[in-house]
């Protein structure tokens, strides 16, 4: 435990080390929070109530979004990158020999990056979401410790969700085109533009048990104290459910891959 603690470490210095591509990434987070809370605003004029949210509950989830954006890498990036350039290098083959275990050594990288965007870029358009607008902040002190240990778990689902897009790699040798079509359905189904609670019919009833709901629905909903008692321990208990479901799956296909390694150029 010591080594992926080591390996946390050493990724959250890696990533604080870009502090101009921090500063505008925050930048960039809170003018997209202040397009979506003024879009949220002339909704919720229109429709009060809609999806159970208030006004001050709307706006917070926006804010409360963009902080997760980057930290559950709902875009993707991250050890994806890493392992996508190591597939064209053929340094992937070097991975595999390495006395570790190739899955923690990913998952306890990508942790130490999303502990460093939870900071940099997660709490900076918070605050300045609190400071301009009207928002809901949790009533009880422990709904902060429950957030982030939801937050964690997000991490682990994402994780989860993008180790099994860039496994592909070893039979396509470059999965550009699968982590793609991953960034779109994520977006669309983690909750990350519109609340899942909005979604119409059958959409509606299937999108909030897909894994993608773990990513900002669930934390979200922590955060707003829209899951009490039993409910909160239904929805971690949900966030952890997917969070082993996927580790589990890729310790599958990775053990498939591993099989046979197919280097470009050899």
């Amino acid at each position: 435990m010591g080594l992926y603690a080591a390996v946390l470490r050493g990724a959250f210095r890696r990533f604080s080390t870009y502090r101009a591509a921090t500063l505008a990434g925050a930048l960039t987070n809170t003018v997209f929070g202040f397009i979506l809370a003024y879009t949220f605003l002339a909704l919720w004029k229109v429709r009060p109530g809609l999806g159970g949210y208030d006004e001050a509950a709307a706006v917070t989830y926006i804010w409360v979004s963009q902080a997760l954006l980057m930290t559950v890498a709902v875009l993707g990036g991250g050890f994806e990158d890493d392992v996508q350039e190591r597939f064209r290098t053929g340094d992937i083959a070097v991975d595999l020999y390495r006395p570790v275990d190739f899955q923690g050594w990913w998952l306890a990288t990508d942790l130490g990056r999303a502990a460093f965007h939870l900071l940099g870029r997660g709490v900076p358009p918070v605050l300045v979401g609190a400071l301009v607008f009207r928002t809901r902040m949790p009533e009880h002190p422990l709904t902060w410790v429950v957030f982030l240990l939801s937050v964690l778990l997000a991490v682990v689902v994402s994780f989860g969700v993008r180790f099994l897009v860039a496994l592909t790699g070893f039979w396509l040798h470059d999965s550009e085109g699968v982590r793609t079509l991953a960034v779109m359905v994520s977006i669309f189904f983690s909750g990350m533009l519109l609340p899942l609670a909005l979604f119409p019919g059958w959409l509606g009833s299937l999108a909030p048990v897909l894994p993608w709901a773990a990513l900002v629905k669930v934390p979200t909903d922590v955060f707003l104290e829209r899951v009490t008692g039993t409910g909160l321990l239904g929805a971690l208990g949900f966030q952890l459910a997917w969070a082993l479901v996927l580790l589990a799956a890729g310790r599958l296909v990775q053990l498939l891959a591993t099989r046979k390694v197919v280097v470009q150029g050899g």
